[in-house]
C-alpha cells in the first residue's frame, strides 16, 4: 500500500486518464468513513481529470443508492440511514457494469443532502469519459454484497482521518441541517461513527492510502 497526499493522487489519475484510448476505461473506488471527505477529493479528481482531459472523467457516488426514506421507514431502518444494509447494493452493481460495459448514456441517482432524498437520474454519465471516480464508504466493505464490487476496481483508494476529526466533523455537518445538539449527538454517537469504524475495520486491503496534505 502507498501514501499520497490528494493532490499527488490527482495528478497520478490524471496521469492514466491521458493514456486511456478510444474504448478503454478505468473504474476508480474512493473509500472511507462518513465526512472523511471522499466526495470532495472525489469531485477535485474529476475537475482536474476535466481540465486536462476535457470530458474524459465522470462521478459515481455511491450515495445516490441510498434507499428510499419510506422504504426504510417500513423496514424498521430509517434511524440506521447511511449503515451498510440501507443502499441499493445491487442497483450501484448493475450501474458499475453497464459502465464497464461501456453502454452510453449510462443514468445514476445523486443523492441530494438538503432533503436527504436520492434524485434518479439525476447523472447522466457519457460514454466519452474514461476514468470512472465512484466514491462512498462501502466501496471495499469485506462483506456480502458489497465486497461483490471489488472486482470492477481498477485502482482503489482509501481516506485516512482520525475519528475526533470525523466526530467534528459529522457534528458540523449535521448542525447545518438545522438539527439540534441531542439529536446531532445520537445520530454522531449512535449511527455515524459506527458505520466509519465498521469502514475501517472490515474494508479489503486498497493500493493507495490517502492522507492530508
Amino acid at each position: 500500500m502507498r501514501s499520497l497526499a490528494p493532490g499527488a493522487f490527482a495528478a497520478e489519475l490524471v496521469a492514466l486518464a491521458g493514456t486511456l484510448g478510444e474504448g478503454e476505461r478505468r473504474i476508480v473506488a474512493i473509500a472511507g468513513p462518513p465526512a472523511s471527505g471522499k466526495s470532495t477529493l472525489a469531485e477535485a479528481v474529476v475537475a482536474a481529470v476535466n481540465t486536462a482531459h476535457p470530458g474524459r472523467a465522470a462521478l459515481l457516488p455511491q450515495d445516490g443508492f441510498h434507499f428510499d426514506d419510506t422504504l426504510l421507514a417500513a423496514r424498521g431502518h430509517l434511524p440506521r440511514k447511511g449503515a451498510p444494509h440501507t443502499f441499493d447494493v445491487g442497483g450501484l452493481a448493475s450501474a458499475l457494469a453497464r459502465l464497464r460495459a461501456g453502454e452510453p448514456d449510462v443514468a445514476v441517482p445523486r443523492f441530494d443532502r438538503d432533503i436527504e432524498i436520492a434524485r434518479a437520474g439525476a447523472i447522466v454519465i457519457d460514454r466519452a469519459a474514461r476514468l470512472i471516480v465512484c466514491e462512498g464508504n462501502y466501496l471495499l466493505l469485506d462483506e456480502a454484497p458489497w465486497r461483490s464490487l471489488a472486482p470492477v476496481f481498477d485502482v482503489t483508494a482509501a481516506l485516512q482521518v482520525d475519528e475526533a476529526e470525523l466526530a467534528r466533523r459529522l457534528t458540523a455537518r449535521w448542525a447545518g441541517q438545522g438539527l439540534d445538539a441531542a439529536v446531532i449527538a445520537a445520530k454522531v454517537e449512535e449511527n455515524d461513527l459506527p458505520n466509519g469504524r465498521l469502514v475501517v475495520a472490515r474494508s479489503i486491503r486498497h493500493e493507495i492510502a490517502i492522507t492530508a496534505d
